[in-house]
């Protein structure tokens, strides 16, 4: 029969939580670095897509931002039918949504 110190026991168990410590810190950098490499690749991903948006503007003009101007106020126009209050809406010609170009 084998007797152990308490001494050996108690730096046996130290050295066990040393090393899932070590296990922890080693996972939390890995996920630190994908977490990074993520936001890399995905910046990379909107500046291309700013890239084509500018390149697609350059050579149709721009059809699609008065597109999306009339889908926006055709949504806003949407959610105000819906609404029970009473909503007016300014003539200016500086408006956000100005549809008619003027």
């Amino acid at each position: 029969m084998i007797f152990q110190l308490p001494e050996f026991t108690s730096a046996v168990e130290f050295k066990q939580v040393a090393q899932q410590d070590v296990k922890n810190q080693r996972f939390l950098v890995e996920k630190t670095e994908q977490s990074r490499q993520a936001n890399v690749i995905a910046a990379e991903g909107d500046a291309r897509a700013a890239d084509l948006i500018g390149k697609a503007l350059d050579e149709a003009g721009n059809g699609l931002i008065e597109l999306r101007r009339i889908e926006a106020a055709e949504g806003i126009a949407n959610q105000l039918s819906k609404s029970r209050n009473s909503v007016y809406l300014s003539h200016d010609p500086q408006m956000l949504l100005n549809i008619t170009g003027a």
